[in-house]
């Protein structure tokens, strides 16, 4: 989500946030953005008329995002439009809404309990209305919001108003159909809400083979969605050896794995022990005869899961986080694509399900792209929504217009037209990635391979100005070290790591690890942090011992992702505490010993910002982006 130049607005060489943030507040203003509109708008007019009725879109506009500047986007409504009006109007149907209802009937396994075998998923289709013959592909959604009584959405027959209507609105036209799909336990879906499970995992599959099969579509399928919507999609692609309907998947702040949302190398989120029945136990529960349906192993098991795993830190018994993670086997069987989108301030989703979620696509030879900008659980394109939930301090506002990203639509749909309907050349791979300070750059890969690790030593090159070496059980006490200032801008991105030797009073205990930017005035912004169960101080999921008091162990910690700009003059802080942010105080509370030298090191990605290529994207005339000061 970021913005620079719109007129003049080339590569920049080396950027720098306040330049950008004032130039962009410059040249957004209503009367210069309507004159260069106005100028453009004829050009690309006529670059449309070019194009044949014939070809469709073989020979359509397609623009890279260093050269987006210079078209007529819509900058100042509520969300991204694309560039290009479709042909066709959406096939009327019997309802308001022009969709269909159907039931998907899917074998469920005995031992799912519940509706086993009799699986039914519900789902609504949109279609475009296209000569006779002329087959389409699919885009879905699927999640647990469609007509579901906790959380009072409409009928699935509705589109839904955050995804739904933009897409039959905006891409159906092009010759898309577009389907929502309930998952098992949700709507009008049988089962249990089993939480991402084997049940729910089954349906998603079903879903997509159905409407890969049916006589109107092409075969090719799509899955989009964010948060639990955007969880589905990983999902889904777990079965790619069997069938090949799945050509593309756009995950948006999703899940690669249930366990992995809730527990960072041991250490468990506030919402972690009662997420399952906290905030999804009720799903499905609606007073009707199909309540029962509800008494499956899975539904059962969860929030026992859950308390468990905050107490062990891992799974001690069963495979019900085995059977909730997704990427291995979308990363074994998965024959399609995938565009992943991630806010670099997510507080729901944090963005480690993106980093380096992106290598390891890209390492296995799948189709890649990334769009990772600084805002937080949303969609790319909100402006409001996008400054309702930025705050300065570190936490997304400082890139703010800059993030929202209105040409994101027209990109959706380049990306659709591609894997689709095998129309234009191959999109670009590689990541698009927003710093804290709002501008934007291409890498080929997230955390980037060409960087040189700068390494601060505790005690040495970081001084210890917080009076202590010791972090005790309470969340309030530890120690804090800075760095001197800094001589020269500094750059860097990925997963920073913090390696530090540790003893402790009893077996057990916990690090939480923040690292600011500070000014000379000791104004201090976040830019990430990091937390560790010591049990897990090697990483992984296998439990480690040692003998407290006299064993020195080095905690090998890993933050969430951040890509950071850093002025000279400030200096690096980093705080140790026992838990932060929303994180519960450890299960083995205890004493930690931190000690100081060679061992306990904060070690950095950093690069040149003159050897990457900076762009910027269309810039935003919302209201919300011009009175920002």
């Amino acid at each position: 989500m970021s913005e620079d130049d719109v007129i003049e607005a080339k590569l920049i060489e080396s950027p720098k946030a306040s330049v950008t943030k004032e130039f962009n507040l410059v040249i957004a203003a209503t009367f210069a953005i309507s004159l260069v509109f106005l100028l453009l708008s004829r050009h690309v007019f006529d670059l449309f008329s070019e194009i044949g009725d014939d070809d469709e879109r073989d020979n359509a506009l397609r623009v890279e995002v260093w050269e987006r500047y210079k078209l007529p986007y819509e900058t100042g409504g509520d969300y991204g439009v694309a560039l290009e009006v479709g042909p066709y109007e959406i096939m009327p149907t019997e309802n308001a809404w022009n969709s269909t209802h159907h039931f998907v009937e899917y074998t469920l396994p005995l031992e799912e309990g519940g509706a086993a075998p009799n699986g039914l998923i519900s789902l609504a289709v949109w279609r475009p209305l296209v000569p006779e013959g002329t087959l389409v592909p699919v885009i879905a959604e699927s999640g647990p919001y469609f007509q579901e009584a906790s959380v009072e959405t409409p009928s699935i027959e509705v589109p839904g108003s955050w995804l739904g209507q933009m897409f039959i609105d905006q891409i159906l036209p092009h010759g898309y159909a577009f389907a929502q799909i309930s998952v098992s336990g949700t709507g009008r879906s049988n089962h249990c809400m089993d939480l991402m499970g084997n049940a729910e995992q089954l349906g998603n599959d079903a879903a997509v083979r159905w409407l890969g099969e049916q006589s109107w579509s092409n075969g090719a399928v799509a899955l989009i969605g964010k948060s639990y919507d955007g969880s589905t999609p990983w999902q889904a692609a777990m079965f790619g050896s069997e069938h090949d309907y799945l050509k593309t998947i756009v995950p948006i702040s999703g899940l690669i794995g249930v366990k992995e949302l809730m527990w960072k190398n041991g250490s468990s989120e506030a919402r972690a022990p009662i997420m399952h029945n906290g905030v999804y136990g009720s799903y499905g529960l609606d007073g009707d005869e199909e309540d029962y349906q509800n008494l499956c192993p899975d539904y059962i098991i969860g929030p026992g899961t859950g308390v468990s795993a905050y107490v062990f830190g891992s799974e001690v018994a069963g495979t019900y986080w085995e059977e909730r993670y997704f990427l291995d086997r979308v990363i074994e069987n998965y024959k399609g694509s995938v565009y992943l989108i991630q806010g670099m301030h997510d507080w729901n989703v944090d963005p480690h399900m993106a980093v380096p979620t992106i290598n390891r696509l890209i390492d296995a030879g799948i189709d890649a792209r990334g769009l990772f900008g600084q805002w937080d659980h949303d969609y790319p394109d909100r402006p409001v929504q996008l400054d309702d939930r930025s705050d300065l301090g570190g936490r997304g506002g400082e890139a703010f217009p800059e993030m929202i990203r209105f040409d994101w639509m027209q990109d959706m749909l380049e990306w659709f037209d591609y894997y689709l309907k095998d129309i234009g050349e191959q999109p670009g791979q590689w990541i698009e990635i927003q710093s804290n300070q709002g501008s934007w750059r291409i890498e080929d890969r997230y955390p980037a391979a060409d960087t040189t690790v700068q390494s601060f030593e505790l005690g040495s090159d970081m001084s210890n100005i917080g009076g202590t070496t010791t972090v005790l059980p309470d969340a309030s006490n530890g120690p804090v070290w800075e760095s001197a200032p800094l001589e020269n801008d500094l750059y860097f991105g990925g997963l920073p790591r913090l390696h530090v030797d540790v003893t402790t009073a009893t077996l057990g205990g916990q690090l939480y690890a923040l690292l600011e930017d500070c000014d000379g005035q000791n104004n201090c912004i976040h830019l990430g942090h990091a937390i560790m169960d010591l049990r897990y101080h090697a990483g992984g999921d296998q439990i480690q011992t040692w003998t407290p008091v006299v064993e020195t162990i080095n905690a090998k910690m890993e933050f969430f992702a951040m890509d950071a700009e850093v002025e000279a003059g400030h200096v690096l802080r980093l705080s140790l505490l026992s838990t932060g942010e929303d994180y519960l105080p450890a299960s083995t509370s205890s004493v930690v010993f931190v000690q100081e030298g060679a061992a306990s090191t904060l070690q950095i990605d950093v690069f040149d910002p003159s050897e990457r290529r900076y762009f910027t994207p269309p810039v935003c005339t919302h209201e919300r982006c011009i009175q920002v000061e």
